[in-house]
């Protein structure tokens, strides 16, 4: 892992920047990356202490496993505890996961999940960080980076989260950036436990079991059409190789409504900006993917 050839760019004008990423109140310009963004519409990220239980360790497993069956793309940090067993998870689920790091991506931080690091890279997942090359793991920049975790995420799920700890910084983050918190309670005792309750009394949902997670994402799930079989309906498997992440969001709200759209129509559909509507709209219609006529635009018949 300590070679850099791999190590790309993404700047905020580049159609790879996550569109949920650009709505944070103070979103990186650019950011570097390993890897690829999965090609599911729907990110959940899973957040802990790095002093996690046994019994916190698994359930995170558990969660992260789940999510990847339903093709739910896992988002976490790569630190010990939680967020290890969360990304462990998703790839025991046959899943993608996204690592995000405090420090330059030519080196990965713990040195000890090195090869987790690589197990995530060759599953078609991927490992970003706003630092460039060269820069260490300082105490500040992974309160920085928390923001980026929930910020390319539709909410975040918290086990296991002392008073003071980075995990209930991500939770609050989300909170504000408008994403949903889902927190796992347990013992009052437990000192791991005493953010999380913490954060249920402050508004966070309570949540107890997965379904109770789905539950409450199930609109969510609904929009995007995720599968189980980790497939888009009514999009065939040589289309969907060649869409950006936009591009499967638009694609999919024609075929559900089946009649001819305005940009204004995708983009109520949608949580894109119009611009983005607009520039992938193109891109579709020069593909073959999409017919349009009088401003209105349908899935082509092909």
């Amino acid at each position: 892992m300590s070679q850099s050839s791999d190590i790309y760019e993404i700047t905020e004008k580049d159609a790879r920047f996550p569109h949920l990423l650009k709505e944070i109140q103070n979103p990186p310009q650019r950011f570097f990356m390993r890897g690829t963004f999965p090609k599911s519409p729907l990110y959940i990220s899973i957040v802990g202490t790095r002093k996690a239980t046994y019994e916190g360790k698994e359930l995170a497993k558990q969660i992260a496993r789940q999510l990847a069956e339903k093709n739910i793309i896992v988002v976490s940090g790569l630190a010990l505890g939680i967020d290890a067993a969360a990304h462990e998870g998703s790839l025991i689920g046959n899943g993608k996961t996204i690592a995000v790091l405090a420090n330059g991506l030519d080196t990965i931080y713990p040195r000890q999940h090195e090869s987790l690091a690589q197990k995530i890279l060759e599953s078609g997942g991927g490992i970003i960080s706003e630092y460039p090359q060269g820069t260490p793991a300082l105490p500040h920049q992974f309160l920085e980076r928390n923001r980026i975790v929930s910020g390319i995420s539709y909410a975040t799920i918290v086990i296991e989260a002392p008073l003071r700890s980075g995990s209930i910084v991500t939770a609050r983050t989300a909170a504000e950036q408008g994403r949903d918190v889902f927190v796992f309670p347990g013992p009052i005792t437990n000192q791991n436990y005493k953010g999380s309750h913490q954060l249920i009394r402050n508004g966070a949902r309570l949540v107890s079991s997965f379904d109770d997670i789905i539950e409450d994402i199930s609109e969510l799930i609904n929009e995007y059409h995720i599968e189980k079989n980790n497939s888009l309906i009514d999009l065939n498997d040589t289309i969907l190789e060649s869409l950006s992440e936009e591009e499967k969001i638009i694609m999919q709200v024609l075929k559900k409504t089946g009649t001819p759209l305005s940009v204004d129509n995708i983009t109520e559909s949608t949580t894109l900006e119009s611009n983005v509507v607009r520039q992938h709209l193109t891109f579709l219609l020069l593909d073959g993917h999409i017919k349009e006529q009088g401003g209105f635009f349908s899935a082509s018949s092909s």
